[in-house]
């Protein structure tokens, strides 16, 4: 991504399909040979099923002597809309050589009307029939969507099994390095035997039709919808990034297998910090008795149960979540930006000037995207006038899905200069189908008065590594640059790349270590900031310390390449270990510090000592050629980035001792 104060390049990932990748729940299984053996003789494969295009679609025809492809397809599984582009191109390639594709919907909750739509937005130049009871499905063993089964004129089966390998579950590569179908296609209509009949099968699981079993006093009515609502909803329901809703009896049947495999697999809800350290307010577990409610209703065939105990609606995800209706809404801009249906799409950036005449004091701020199936997250921050005193780093809020914010706590407040523009950074995840998006964000205003602590945002970082080829378990320690000690934490946000693989954070107090944070496995996919349900006072600990690990192995499988020897910087193939601290400060604490009035000479002899040794620290780590100035090209990127203008206090583009030691006693003044 780009920093937003200079516009130059830091850390992100546009190529990654990241929520609807995730989202469809999708284990990768792998095929067996038996899978591929030729359909029996005594039972011959055939069908005939109403399709998309208003005539029935047959197997086989007798019209056709070559090879059929018999792709399964559901209308809202993302690797089906990820795919019908590439299905389509083939087509196009194999049909004059006498290929016939087929598209198979055996999803109970795809209706016929949604399959002809989905054939009309992706552009399909070949039919899709509904499979209602799932005897096509249940006749060739298939279990996901995009699967697919080559059968000759014969109707032996050829090749089973995926596209190719470009998409799994949260992964996306930047193409395919295999190309399973085209391939087995080209040796096919060559007169050759297929290579490698059975590859890796991936996809949502096939929605079947379920009959209920026997007895069970759990219903959809009573306890399902009222779990799904709890964790579920925020998401997965019509207009939000999620692929498909569950807020309809008969599509959370469809999907029940799919959701409950990535409930027990814990990648549903997104949540990544560990239950054993730390409580936090915006923790997404879904409760171990509610997981077992689930098993039990998906086990009895999914029972509807009495309507009367259906619950009340959620609200519509396009109202504000705020206290009250923001004071100022802002647009990212004038008019929409228009998302492709595929492709890769770099981060755009949106400047406005929001017409602050006066510093304001944001109390609540919330991003509402205009295309929530596209915006995968919004991040607005804070460009101030040249020469006006900023703290820590320029966020403000951000919109990840799923995620839950707004609101400071009481007396907190988030202070923006006047003049100063606001940047909004977006990330748009092309999901198939054209798009059109105009986030917007809300913010709410405090008054002076009210305001009792600042709230600002505080990095810690390490760059001096270099992670070596195919090492799975590589640390990188690190530490905030500066905490005040009259200060308490907020929350934390870990950031690392592709390779990034864990992140634990510490507080010390004397000899005793306790651990804060932990994110077991942690994913790029996902840039959670994990607020404390009680925050932190800092005068009661030494410091913070956190370890990054990172996966350069060949298990990884996301890594760009595990012979590199990887170092810092802003690209996904390199790496960063970076760690955002939300801090408040005593306002009034800051003032009487700022003036002198309460600071004690020996306070003030060691902060003047601190001062001085940062100052020195600093020059004899980035004064390269020791000549008492520092510019740019000596900085790393980090440095630059983030706060060489706050420190370049003259804008000669070279800093002094002077503006060093000037920008380590604000850093001290509380």
């Amino acid at each position: 991504m780009t920093h937003p104060r200079d516009g130059r390049m830091i850390p992100g990932n546009p190529g990654r399909l990241i929520y609807l990748l995730f989202l469809l729940a999708a284990v990768a299984v792998p095929a067996t040979a038996q899978d591929a053996s030729p359909v029996v003789a005594e039972s011959p494969l055939n069908f005939e099923l109403p399709g998309s295009n208003g005539r029935n679609v047959a197997f086989p025809e007798e019209a056709h002597q070559g090879p059929t492809v018999i792709c399964f397809l559901g209308t809202e599984c993302p690797l089906a809309r990820l795919y019908a582009p590439r299905l389509a191109e083939l087509a196009a390639e194999f049909g004059p050589q006498g290929v016939r594709f087929i598209g198979i919907d055996s999803n109970s909750q795809d209706s016929l009307d949604e399959v002809r739509r989905f054939v009309a937005d992706h552009k399909l130049p070949f039919p899709v029939a509904k499979d209602y009871d799932n005897a096509v499905a249940d006749r060739l063993n298939a279990t996901r969507v995009t699967e697919v089964v080559v059968v000759d004129a014969d109707t032996r089966i050829r090749y089973r099994g995926r596209i190719d390998d470009q998409y799994r579950p949260g992964i996306a590569r930047g193409q395919a390095e295999r190309q399973d179908l085209r391939i087995a296609l080209g040796e096919l209509v060559a007169g050759k035997k297929v290579g490698t009949p059975v590859s890796e099968v991936v996809g949502c699981l096939i929605g079947r039709v379920k009959q209920v079993t026997k007895e069970s006093k759990v219903t959809y009515c009573k306890e399902v919808s009222r779990i799904l609502q709890a964790n579920c909803v925020e998401c997965h329901r019509s207009g939000e990034i999620a692929p498909f809703a569950l807020t309809d009896y008969d599509e959370v049947v469809g999907w029940a297998d799919a959701m409950l495999e990535t409930i027990d697999d814990g990648r549903m809800p997104p949540w990544h910090a560990s239950p054993e350290h730390g409580q936090f307010a915006n923790a997404r577990f879904m409760a171990e008795t509610d997981k077992q409610k689930l098993r039990e209703w998906v086990a009895a065939g999914a029972p509807y149960g009495d309507v009367t105990e259906l619950p009340a609606p959620l609200p519509p995800a396009t109202t504000w979540r705020l206290d009250r209706e923001p004071d100022a809404v802002i647009p990212m801009r004038d008019r929409p930006f228009a998302v492709p249906a595929e492709g890769i799409i770099e981060y755009q950036y949106f400047v406005v000037d929001p017409g602050f005449t006066e510093d304001k004091w944001i109390i609540g701020a919330e991003v509402i995207p205009g295309s929530r199936a596209a915006v995968h997250h919004a991040i607005v921050f804070v460009r101030p006038p040249d020469g006006k005193r900023f703290r820590g780093v320029s966020w403000i809020t951000a919109y990840v899905p799923g995620q839950r914010n707004g609101m400071l706590p009481p007396g907190h407040g988030r202070l923006v200069p006047a003049g100063s523009t606001l940047v909004f950074q977006m990330h748009y995840t092309p999901n198939g189908t054209e798009q059109s998006d105009l986030s917007k964000v809300g913010l709410l205003f405090g008054k002076d008065a009210d305001i009792t602590h600042e709230v600002y945002s505080e990095i810690g970082l390490e760059q001096e590594f270099e992670i070596p080829p195919h090492t799975a378990n590589y640390a990188v320690d690190g530490a905030p640059r500066r905490l005040p000690r009259h200060g308490t934490l907020l929350a934390v946000a870990p950031h690392m790349h592709l390779r990034g693989k864990s992140f634990r954070l510490w507080s010390q107090k004397g000899d005793e270590r306790s651990v804060l944070l932990d994110v077991p496995r942690y994913d790029f996919n996902w840039q959670h900031v994990y607020a404390f349900a009680q925050p932190l006072p800092l005068d009661s600990i030494d410091k913070l310390e956190f370890t990054t690990t990172f996966d350069n192995s060949e298990a990884n499988p996301v890594n760009p390449n595990p012979a590199d020897h990887v170092t810092w910087g802003d690209q996904t193939w390199e790496e960063m270990a970076v760690a955002f601290f939300e801090i408040a400060v005593p306002r009034q604490r800051g003032k009487s510090a700022d003036s002198g009035s309460t600071a004690q000479p020996a306070d003030e002899q060691r902060r003047q000592s601190e001062i001085e040794q940062f100052a020195t620290d600093f020059f004899e780590r980035f004064d390269a050629n020791r000549d008492g100035q520092i510019v740019r090209s000596e900085l790393p990127v980090a440095i630059d980035r983030f706060a060489f203008r706050q420190l370049d206090r003259d804008g000669n583009e070279r800093l002094s001792r002077a503006e060093v030691e000037q920008a380590a006693a604000q850093r001290t003044r509380f």
